[in-house]
Order: C-alpha cells, then structure tokens, then sequence
C-alpha cells in the first residue's frame, strides 16, 4: 500500500499551471453505489450523455484477483450502474445506473464555471469490518484471508489508472485533476451482527483517512448516504443491527467538521429488499450534489 500511495503522491504533483482544471469526486461503498436504477426508466432529460463531465469507472474485482481498477476517462452517460465493465479501451456499459447522473447533472448547476470528473470503484455486498467480509470482499486494508489483495487495493489502482492520464478529455492538452470530495455509500454488510455494527464509526474513520491520504488532502469533504432498510424479510429487517449502524453513521459526521449525511434515503422505494428503485437513485445523486456544494463552500 505505501509503494501505491507514493506513486499517487507523484501524479499528484503532476500538474501545470496551463492545464485545464477538473474538480474531481470519488463515489465509493458496495451495491447501492454501484446502482440498481434501470437505465430504460430514465427521464429523457437524463437518458442521454451528461456534456462536460468526465468518468473513470474502475473495473471491479473480488479480494485476492489480480489488483484490477482498470478503466477509461470517457464522457458521463447512462450505463455506469452494476454489471459495467472496463478496462484500458473501453466502457461496456450495463443497462443500470447509479448516482453519478445526477450527482454531476446538479453539481454542474452548484458549481458554475468549474470542471468536473468523477472517479468510481464500488463492490457490492463489501463490508469494511474483516469479520463481515464473507465471500463479497473487504475494505480493510489489512484483511488478508485472501493472498493480501482486497478492495482497498482495487480502490488505489482505480485512483492511480485514473490519475496516470493527462488528458482526460482528448483535446491534446494536459488536464490538472483536482480532488473535491468523497461520496461513501455502504454500511449495509457491516450491519448484520451487533458488536461489528457498534464498531462501525471507527472503522469508517480509519478508511475514509486512508482515502483522503490517497487524494492528499486530509480534509476532502465527504458525504454518507444513510443505509435505510425495505422491511421485505421474514422479521420485517433485511439488517439485524441497522439502527445501531445508522447512529454509528450519524456519530461519524457529528465528529468530522467536513462530512455531511444524506438521510432522504429513508423515503426510497425498493426494486428488490436490498436496492432502492429507479426514483430513488434519480434522488440519491441530486441529494449527494447538494451536501456536497454545502461542504464546498464552507
């Protein structure tokens, strides 16, 4: 991890001053930040590329792969939701969608006049607590139960591919990627037993740390999505501890001057007992946009 973080901080420095200028925003966690929204239900107004933003989507891998994050600076457009996949050509784009439409479509209009990329690696079913990780994978950067890889490593190649590119946009001149924030959606998979629920808040703090030493700037605002719950189980809870780990959430951003929490995730409708419907990721990304633009400007 120290030899990955060093190369990053040489990227980092890359920078001229005649390059365009990209406000960049990394949108991490497990399923509900891959997306579930289905493209083919998409307004007219946002079924088409998103002009002016860029994305670099790194391809997702399961701990002990080979350290993956391959991917491509393309234009934003429908298809970056689960079952994307990339590598150094190209996007296959699926037929779902996450937040990232509206995430960017509402920047845009918060953030007039400035450049804006976004870089995206997420993992269904990913806990961040190593006793959670099952066989969908961990965010620890020192679960091991593999060969030593896991999503930590997936998410500092995808930051390190994304950065390695000077020129995001293919107009022939350097680009300066600046990073603006953090989106975190997950929580889910760390909610099913109460004592890994309880530790949710430190664990959290540690890795969004470790993200924000990744990007080089230890006060990168960040925004949560609260997990919610669709009651589709045979108990009425689909996460045992969900209330344990949506305090602990809460307690994250009370003790951290630049995070925000999104809590209209209580309100979304469900497509299946884990993932919000189309409308709800419509809403999701406008509500990250406006947190995030709060964050900004203070």
């Amino acid at each position: 991890m120290k030899n990955k973080l060093t190369i990053l901080f040489i990227l980092f420095g890359l920078g001229t001053l005649q390059a365009k200028k990209y406000k960049v925003f990394y949108l991490g966690g497990q399923s509900n930040m891959d997306g579930y929204g289905y493209v083919n239900e998409l307004p007219g107004e946002l079924n088409k590329p998103v002009e002016g933003v860029y994305i670099f989507h790194g391809n997702t891998a399961s701990d002990g792969d080979i350290v993956d994050g391959r991917g491509v600076w393309e234009i934003l457009k429908p298809g970056h939701g689960v079952g994307h996949k990339s590598d150094f050509h190209g996007n296959q784009l699926s037929e779902r969608f996450g937040i990232e439409l509206t995430f960017a479509s509402e920047l845009k209009k918060m953030l007039p006049g400035e450049n804006i990329a976004l870089i995206k690696y997420s993992k269904g079913g990913t806990s961040i607590h190593i006793d959670a990780a099952e066989d969908f994978g961990c965010w620890d950067p020192d679960y091991t139960k593999t060969n030593g890889i896991n999503q930590f490593d997936h998410f500092l190649a995808t930051v390190l591919n994304a950065y390695s590119v000077d020129d995001i946009d293919g107009d022939g001149e350097r680009d300066e990627l600046i990073p603006a924030g953090i989106v975190w959606m997950q929580g889910e998979s760390d909610a099913h037993e109460k004592k890994i629920a309880e530790n949710y808040q430190a664990n959290l703090k540690r890795l969004i740390d470790l993200m924000r030493a990744a990007f080089l700037k230890d006060d990168l605002p960040v925004v949560i999505g609260r997990i919610s719950d669709s009651g589709n189980d045979t108990d009425g809870k689909v996460w045992d501890y969900g209330n344990i780990l949506r305090w602990q959430q809460a307690r994250f951003v009370n003790q951290d001057s630049n995070a925000a929490l999104v809590v209209s995730t209580d309100n979304y409708g469900y497509s299946d007992k884990w993932h919000y419907n189309t409308e709800g990721y419509i809403d999701f990304g406008k509500q990250c946009a406006i947190k995030m633009s709060e964050l900004l400007e203070n």
